[in-house]
C-alpha cells in the first residue's frame, strides 16, 4: 500500500523545473514575436519537403476546437488546467523525474499560450508538417512543450505501475 506524501513535504526540489517552465515560455514567446514580426502572414515557407513555416491563428485549443468559448472562457480553462498541473507536481516525489519534466513542460506551454490569448486575441502557430496531399493541423512550440510533456507523465506512469507489479510480484 503505497501513500502520497502531502504536497509540501512532496513539492520539495521543484525549483529546477519551475526554472525549466520559465524557460519554455520565454523561449516560446520569444519565437512568436520572431514569427510575428519577420513570417508573411498565412504564406508557407518550405523548410524541408514535409515541413514549413506557416504563420497563423488559432482562436480555439488543439485543432481550433472550442474556439467558441472565446479568449477569456480559454484563457479561465488553460488557468484552472494549469493550477492542477501545479498541484499534480506539488504532489509529485523527487523520484518522478519524468512526471516532474512533464508537468514544467505542460505548463510552460500552457502559458505560453495563455499569454498569446491575453495580448493577441488568439495563439499564433507556425510548424506546418504536411506532404504534397495532406497537413497536419499548424501549431507551436508551446504545443510540442505540451505534448511531450503529457507523454513523459504517461511514460512516469508507466513506470510507476510496471515497479508497482514488480514489488507485489516479489
Amino acid at each position: 500500500m503505497s501513500s502520497t506524501p502531502a504536497p509540501s513535504a512532496a513539492g520539495k526540489g521543484l525549483g529546477l523545473y519551475a526554472i525549466l517552465a520559465i524557460v519554455a515560455i520565454v523561449l516560446d514567446q520569444w519565437i512568436k514575436y520572431a514569427v510575428e514580426s519577420g513570417l508573411p502572414f498565412q504564406e508557407k515557407i518550405d523548410l524541408l519537403p514535409f515541413l514549413a513555416l506557416f504563420r497563423t491563428y488559432n482562436t480555439g485549443i488543439a485543432f481550433s476546437m472550442l474556439s467558441s468559448f472565446g479568449d477569456t472562457g480559454l484563457i479561465v480553462i488553460s488557468l484552472v488546467v494549469s493550477a492542477f498541473i501545479v498541484y499534480l507536481a506539488l504532489r509529485s516525489t523527487p523520484r518522478q523525474i519524468f512526471a516532474r519534466l512533464g508537468f514544467a513542460l505542460i505548463l510552460g506551454g500552457a502559458m505560453g499560450n495563455v499569454i498569446d490569448r491575453a495580448i493577441y486575441g488568439h495563439v499564433v502557430d507556425y510548424i506546418l508538417f504536411h506532404t504534397p496531399h495532406w497537413s497536419f493541423a499548424v501549431f507551436n512550440l508551446a504545443d510540442v512543450f505540451i505534448s511531450v510533456g503529457a507523454f513523459l507523465v504517461v511514460v512516469e506512469e508507466f513506470i510507476g505501475w510496471r515497479y508497482e507489479v514488480r514489488s507485489r510480484d516479489d
